[in-house]
């Protein structure tokens, strides 16, 4: 992986240390996350011209009216997606440029990403192929039906809130699998988690965001 130019200045493991640290500080504890968080290079899955703001905790625009989410919400997510233990296969709704996805990739064995803006998804793969991903299958759909084909999936991480909860993607876990999603309009959302259990689910509310 070359970054050439591009966010010269801000690609150093320091820079990158001082965001996980603000991470620590909002409680996140999760290592295997913030270890992840340290090594993933969010400088390139932005535009040059917002290189210095790249380790920011701060969602950035990435174009077609979309943002690479804050830094503390993928970790939030991510450390409640993992759990107690590393689930094996894992469905991401909304790959958006990929940041998340290359996360996701680094801790677990596959990953299936659903986009539904064809541009964002064909920068986001020809971006994370570069940078030696080899374990994410790409798919252009509407992501809120999930990937039945591949179904079930021992997790689903939704990056872009629904209106309310889909019962597609629900019904795509294993029993013991973990929904991540945020529901609710763009000023009131609720982070929840939706666990499959042998009886049917459970919902819990992570964060109000």
């Amino acid at each position: 992986m070359n970054p050439g130019k591009k966010g010269i200045g801000m690609t150093s493991q320091r820079t990158r240390d001082r965001l996980i640290a603000r991470l620590r500080e909002k409680g996140i504890d999760d290592d295997r996350v913030l270890s992840v968080m340290a090594q993933v290079p969010r400088h390139l899955f932005i535009d040059e011209a917002l290189a210095s703001r790249a380790y920011e905790d701060d969602a950035l625009p990435i174009g077609c009216g979309q943002t690479i989410s804050q830094p503390y919400i993928v970790a939030l997510m991510t450390s409640a997606l993992l759990g107690d233990s590393v689930p094996r296969r894992v469905l991401e709704v909304g790959t958006g440029c990929g940041y998340q996805t290359a996360i996701l990739a680094s801790l677990v064995d596959e990953v299936y990403t659903v986009e539904r803006i064809e541009s964002l998804m064909s920068k986001a793969r020809r971006r994370l192929i570069g940078m030696q991903h080899r374990n994410i299958r790409y798919q252009f759909n509407d992501g809120s039906l999930g990937w039945p084909e591949h179904a079930p999936f021992d997790a689903i991480i939704t990056t872009a809130a629904a209106p309310e909860m889909p019962d597609a993607l629900k019904d795509q876990l294993v029993e013991g699998g973990r929904l991540i999603i945020p529901v609710g309009a763009r000023m009131g959302q609720e982070l929840r988690l939706i666990t499959r259990t042998a009886d049917g689910f459970t919902d819990q509310l992570l964060e109000l965001v």
